[in-house]
Order: C-alpha cells, then sequence, then structure tokens
C-alpha cells in the first residue's frame, strides 16, 4: 500500500506477496527502470511478458513520486518481509520432510501442519495412538469441553481437527459426523505410523479415499465402500510398496559399505606409500654417509679383528698356566721307590 501511491499498476500484474517485496526491493523508483533491467526483472518474475508488462507500466504510471526517505524505509520493510517470506518456506520444508518420516499415513489423511500439531498436543506420536477418536475428536478444545460440562451446555464437536478441509467442506448439520469420522480415522493411521516398521503412506491415501466417499455419501447418498474391502487392498499395496522399500535400503546398505571399503584402502594404500617413501629416504642419506666413511669403517673393522686374535693368545697362555697349577703332583709309589734304590 505504501509502495502503492508511487507504482499503484504494479500490485495489478504481480498480486504475491513475496514477488512484489521483491520488485519493490530491484525496482526502488519506477523512473529509473529501464530496458537494461528487464533480465532481472525476468528473473524474479520468472515470466518474460509480465517482465514487459511492469516496464510499460513503469513508463505511462499515474502514481505519484516517492522521496528517498521512503524509498529507504520501504526497501527495509520489503527485504524483512522477503526474509520471513524464505523462513516460512525452509520451515514448511522441513515440516514436509519430517512428517513423511516420523508420521507419512497421518500427513496424507489430514495434512502436515494439522497431523503436526495433533502430535505436538499429545506430545508424542504414542501418546495420540493411545488416545480413542473420542478424545482425538476434541483434541484442543479442552477449554469448551470444561465449560460445556461446568455449564451443562453443548460439548464441542472438533477441535485441532476443524482447521482440515474436510469439515470445511461439510454443510453445516454434518460436521459433527463428519469429524467423529476423520478423527477415528486419525486414530487409525497414527497407530499404523507409530507400529510399523517400515513407514508408507498407503493406508493414509486409503483412509483419505474413504473420508471423501464419506462426504459425497453425505451430499448425494451413494454409499462407500466397506472398510474390511478397502484395508485388503491397502495391505496388499503396502505389501508390496515395503519390499521395494527394503530392497532400496539394502543396496543402499551395500553401496556405503563398498565405499568404506574404498576409503579404508585409499587410506591403507596411501599410509603404505609415505612409509615407502620415508625407507627410500632414510636409505638413500646414509648410502652417500656410507660412500663417504668407506675408509674409515675398513680401518676399524681391520684394527678389532687385530685385537681379538691377540685376546686370543693371551687366553691361551693364562689357561695352560692355570692348569699346571691345579694338577697335583701324583705321589709316588713306594714299590717304585725301592726298585730305583735297587738300581742304583
Amino acid at each position: 500500500e505504501w509502495y502503492g501511491y508511487h507504482f499503484p499498476e504494479l500490485i495489478k500484474i504481480v498480486p504475491d506477496n513475496s514477488t512484489y517485496c521483491r520488485l519493490t526491493q530491484l525496482i526502488g523508483n519506477r523512473k529509473e527502470l529501464s530496458e537494461e533491467s528487464l533480465e532481472s526483472l525476468e528473473e524474479v518474475v520468472m515470466d518474460s511478458a509480465k517482465a514487459q508488462a511492469i516496464l510499460d507500466a513503469s513508463r505511462s504510471s499515474m502514481g505519484m513520486d516517492i522521496s528517498p526517505i521512503d524509498l529507504i524505509n520501504i526497501e527495509r520493510f520489503s527485504a524483512r518481509v522477503v526474509s520471513l517470506a524464505d523462513y516460512r518456506r525452509g520451515l514448511q520444508e522441513y515440516l514436509r520432510s519430517r512428517m513423511s518420516q516420523v508420521a507419512p499415513n497421518l500427513a496424507a489423511l489430514i495434512g502436515e501442519v494439522v497431523g503436526a500439531r495433533l502430535i505436538s498436543h499429545a506430545g508424542s506420536l504414542t501418546n495420540l495412538a493411545k488416545y480413542p477418536a473420542s478424545t482425538v475428536q476434541i483434541l484442543g478444545a479442552e477449554k469448551a469441553l470444561f465449560r460445556a460440562l461446568k455449564t451443562r451446555g453443548n460439548t464441542p464437536k472438533y477441535g485441532l481437527i476443524f482447521h482440515s478441509t474436510f469439515i470445511g467442506r461439510a454443510a453445516a448439520k454434518n460436521k459433527g459426523r463428519i469429524s467423529r469420522y476423520l478423527a477415528n480415522k486419525c486414530t487409525i493411521a497414527s497407530r499404523i505410523d507409530c507400529f510399523s516398521e517400515v513407514p508408507t503412506s498407503v493406508f493414509g491415501d486409503k483412509l483419505r479415499n474413504q473420508v471423501e466417499e464419506r462426504l459425497s455419501f453425505y451430499e448425494t447418498g451413494d454409499l462407500p465402500r466397506k472398510n474390511v474391502d478397502v484395508m485388503k487392498e491397502a495391505v496388499k499395496e503396502a505389501i508390496d510398496v515395503t519390499t521395494e522399500i527394503k530392497r532400496k535400503l539394502e543396496k543402499k546398505e551395500k553401496k556405503r559399505k563398498k565405499h568404506e571399503i574404498k576409503i579404508k584402502e585409499e587410506e591403507d594404500d596411501a599410509a603404505n606409500g609415505t612409509v615407502q617413501i620415508k625407507i627410500e629416504n632414510g636409505a638413500s642419506e646414509p648410502a652417500v654417509k656410507k660412500k663417504k666413511n668407506h675408509e674409515e669403517v675398513e680401518e676399524t673393522l681391520a684394527a678389532e679383528e687385530e685385537t681379538p686374535a691377540k685376546k686370543k693368545k693371551k687366553r691361551k697362555s693364562e689357561a695352560m698356566e692355570t692348569e699346571t697349577a691345579e694338577v697335583p703332583e701324583t705321589p709316588v709309589s713306594e714299590k717304585k721307590k725301592k726298585k730305583k734304590k735297587g738300581a742304583e
């Protein structure tokens, strides 16, 4: 509205708020627009016809002139709006990805935002799975329930479930009936999500189709299918989907293990290469030193060979002396002495 006084034709060409704020950041003063800025306009609007229309409208606009102070404030405000829009988009993507992993059936049945509100209000998915359908129906309307019980008035027909599209599409007399039916299906979906091993959205899609059939039954009178037949079809489809998901998970696990093995082999090869380089460097450096000191090594070896020979000779002489000293004089017998005297 503030920028509309300066360029009123822009809101008719671009009704979206986030793209409008980006264009106000880009355009600024409409009198400064030229053919050179046409490409940047196409990048923001993602349409060449709209960009050309903006350029033509800026030339023949009926808006008033704007001061530079107002332009500065408008640019700051538009930058804030753009950042908030990006933040909201990021939160929506995060919520969609988390709900597809945690509760895909509940998200397929009632939507990501309403399903996340139910889980947060209950405390966890297991708590929501433990609740009966009557509790899920009025979840979020506790104050109205206790006030009605205290004053003996009419109890509320719906709580957080009211934000789903089904209750808004139903007629006024059928809102209570469709909210009760939707709460029943929400409890089934939450229990399947809580206790299933492989998360799939097959049951959620089937339950959503059942709610659609019940809405058409309230409006036109066409009989919906029985719950037994729908659940049999859902079980068959869920088995096929789970087998495919398990097969894909096994393939991913095999690829991950192969990748880890390759990384380990590369690390081992790199470690062996560094060790070999170190060994080669360590062997080349002493080789130069050995060539330089080759003569000194030969001299030391010759000296070591001479000294052990001398030591061996000394050891042999010392051993002979010790043996002669240790051997006692043998006692001469008396008969031999007598023979010697007789011979003399």
